[in-house]
């Protein structure tokens, strides 16, 4: 594990594998940077992949108790460009994020030096399901009632079982999900993250000069691949690619898939 600091002091844990060009693999919701494991094995031998651990979600890089949902974004960008300018390499780094770690990708790629980004179903909401969502408002009922495993069950129901989904199939799931119930831990940080997600509107216009590749799934979330069309519509240089019967899990669910159209993408 390497480490560098950014311009407020803040530790900034990572792992790199290889010496070529840098790949920092951001990822997002309650996933650990072991998310990424299905994907590193795919990468061409000359990208060298980067995995940070993201403010809270790892024993590096913990975030203050008291981070409010405005500075979350602002934070987790500022980490990002931290790390982008500390990296040695011949090429600026290349950011492929999913979910929150996408939007994080996009957001920093505005002022940090990026040699391409691509984005994996970014957290965004479209206008009309902003105004209506809750889930943040949910989320902080329950830990107000001390329903810790019950706020977070929210959070996975909703962004993981868009189709819906019954209480004991959930449960079952959540038997069977690698992450449960240590992620229960994560509660305070994923009810900031959404309340940063709730309150984030995409500009008409996103200045990243840099080529861009959004990604998205059949099977996941109407709102996030609304979403993604809307990103992609808002970058000056950007590639919209759609996956048939693949869900918001792309990266680590068909990894083969994925890593071979960022693969195309970065060759092109």
């Amino acid at each position: 594990m390497q480490t560098t600091r950014s311009e407020d002091g803040t530790e900034i844990a990572y792992e790199r594998r290889g010496e070529g060009h840098p790949l920092v693999l951001l990822h997002g919701g309650m996933a650990p940077p072991d998310y990424w494991e299905p994907v590193v094995p795919l990468l061409d031998e000359e990208f060298a992949a980067v995995v940070p651990q993201r403010p809270g979600f790892g024993t590096c890089l913990d975030a203050p108790t008291e981070t409010s949902a405005g500075d979350v974004l602002e934070r987790e960008v500022a980490v990002v460009q931290s790390l982008v300018d500390d990296l040695d390499g011949d090429k600026a780094p290349i950011l492929f994020g999913h979910s929150y770690g996408a939007l994080t990708a996009v957001e920093a790629a505005r002022d940090a030096t990026v040699d391409a980004v691509v984005a994996y179903e970014p957290a965004i909401l479209p206008d009309e399901f902003r105004r209506q969502a809750d889930l943040a408002d949910r989320m902080a009922a329950h830990l107000d009632r001390g329903e810790r495993r019950e706020a977070v069950k929210r959070y996975v129901e909703q962004v993981l079982h868009p189709d819906g989904i019954d209480d004991a199939e959930l449960a079952a799931w959540l038997n069977e999900w690698p992450v449960w119930p240590a992620c229960v831990d994560l509660a305070e940080e994923v009810l900031r993250m959404n309340r940063a997600v709730e309150r984030y509107r995409l500009p008409d216009h996103l200045a990243v000069e840099e080529s861009v590749l959004v990604l998205t799934g059949t099977d996941g979330p109407d709102f996030l691949r609304e979403s993604a069309r809307a990103v992609h519509e808002a970058l000056p240089h950007s590639r919209l690619v759609e996956f048939d019967g693949i869900s918001h899990g792309g990266p680590s669910e068909a990894p083969e898939t994925v890593v071979a159209e960022v693969d195309a993408f970065l060759r092109s």
